[in-house]
């Protein structure tokens, strides 16, 4: 398996780049077509190795999950009743979003044991929320040698306060909630994009939900829900990353396949740094300003700046004409980047959620490794714009999330190639 990205600096990216399906969408997508009797057909799924992982746990399940000649994935769950409600352990953890099954088993088979699933190393993330809002909509939970055992003999619909606007969180409960008897109602919920793709889809397939992408869902419990066609939304945390992929080489990429309002704190950003954003019919141009300006950032939940592209960023402002704080709201471990970017010549200085970047003059090649998803992403952006050759060690990381990148990154005038 390549393992390896071998990156030469100082190629601009030139020319257009069409964005894959959201990573994140995909995966809790996937795992909510279990919900419906019958044939689910997702477009716009990116084949990306986190999606591979969770076919592959569905399929141990008993569902019939297969990729078709046109790039869909149609989705087969077994009838109800004989579905398989124990996840392995060898594949959980690999993939943190394994913990989606919680609530897609207990609104279709009233059980789930999940293992409690893996992924990249990038904080603590507790399945607390998780399970407080199982519990509320009647499900019963033990945690015992590292699996979760739920059971809800009677669910009924429940009023739940997230402490933390929680992806995940939002998105177990409201596929519980969907096939559960009564109104659910999520409070201080996720307002993500993809919250907004998962509400969607199953309402496309027959569920009762409003209110997503603001902080009060409510959701109406159905005692079915039919299969469907749908198509993913374009990932913009791709779309993000080659956006500045753009600035940091000194380029000029249009990037397609993109929901502009997706991309605003991004753009915001980038447009802070002197690069110039401009939408166009065919998505965002995004052209690399005379020099890059010090700006400060600080991750926050949706609406805010996302923690999935703060890496990227950190790698840019690393090349800036002075200095700026990044301050991660989000996961604690989110700095893992700072000591590979520090063996290509950046500064940075960390103390707890803080990082200060003074900008240098440039980046050279080096032996670096990938920590973790967007860390290697990340980590490419750097090795575009050093001087000379860089090494990306652990690049499976990146390939879990992106797309056909290597083919991506050439298609635009880098050097890069896998070994």
């Amino acid at each position: 398996m390549k393992d390896c990205l071998i990156i030469e600096g100082g190629h601009p990216l030139n020319g257009r780049v069409r964005v894959s399906g959201a990573k994140n969408a995909g995966l809790v997508l996937l795992v909510a077509s279990t919900l419906a009797d019958g044939e689910t057909i997702l477009d716009n799924m990116p084949r990306i190795r986190d999606v591979e992982v969770m076919v592959q746990i569905l399929n141990e399940l008993g569902v019939n999950a297969r990729w078709n000649e046109d790039g869909s994935l149609s989705i087969c769950p077994p009838p109800a009743g004989s579905m398989k409600v124990k996840t392995s352990y060898e594949l959980s953890k690999k993939l943190r979003a394994s913990n989606l099954l919680l609530g897609a088993l207990l609104g279709r088979e009233r059980e789930a044991v999940i293992s409690l699933p893996g992924g990249c190393d990038i904080g603590s993330r507790p399945m607390d929320l998780h399970i407080k809002g199982i519990q509320a909509l009647g499900a019963e939970v033990d945690i015992e040698h590292g699996f979760i055992y739920a059971r809800s003999k009677t669910p009924s619909g429940a009023r739940v306060y997230l402490d933390f606007p929680s992806v995940g969180a939002t998105e177990n409960i409201m596929m519980m909630a969907s096939r559960t008897p009564g109104q659910s109602v999520i409070e201080n919920a996720a307002k993500e994009p993809e919250i907004v793709d998962l509400a969607n889809f199953l309402n496309s397939m027959g569920a009762r939900i409003r209110g997503a992408g603001t902080d009060l869902i409510k959701v109406e419990g159905v005692p079915e829900l039919k299969a469907c066609r749908y198509a993913i939304i374009p990932d913009r945390i791709e779309a993000g990353t080659y956006m500045v992929g753009a600035a940091i080489s000194g380029g000029d990429v249009q990037v397609e396949n993109v929901i502009p309002t997706h991309l605003h704190p991004i753009v915001a950003k980038l447009q802070e740094t002197g690069a110039i954003v401009e939408e166009t019919d065919q998505g965002v141009r995004v052209r690399a300003g005379r020099q890059v300006l010090p700006v400060d950032i600080k991750t926050l939940p949706y609406p805010g700046f996302p923690t999935d592209m703060q890496s990227q960023m950190m790698a840019l402002l690393s090349l800036a004409e002075g200095s700026s704080v990044i301050v991660e709201n989000v996961f604690e471990n989110r700095f893992q980047i700072v000591d590979e970017l520090k063996r290509m010549g950046a500064s940075i200085q960390v103390e707890g959620h803080t990082a200060v970047v003074r900008g240098v003059k440039t980046l050279f090649g080096a032996r670096v490794k990938a920590t973790d998803l967007r860390a290697g992403a990340g980590l490419i952006l750097g090795a575009l714009a050093a001087r000379g050759e860089t090494t990306i060690e652990n690049a499976i990381h990146i390939f879990r999330g992106y797309e056909n990148i290597e083919e991506k990154l050439i298609q635009l005038g880098a050097r890069v190639k896998t070994k």
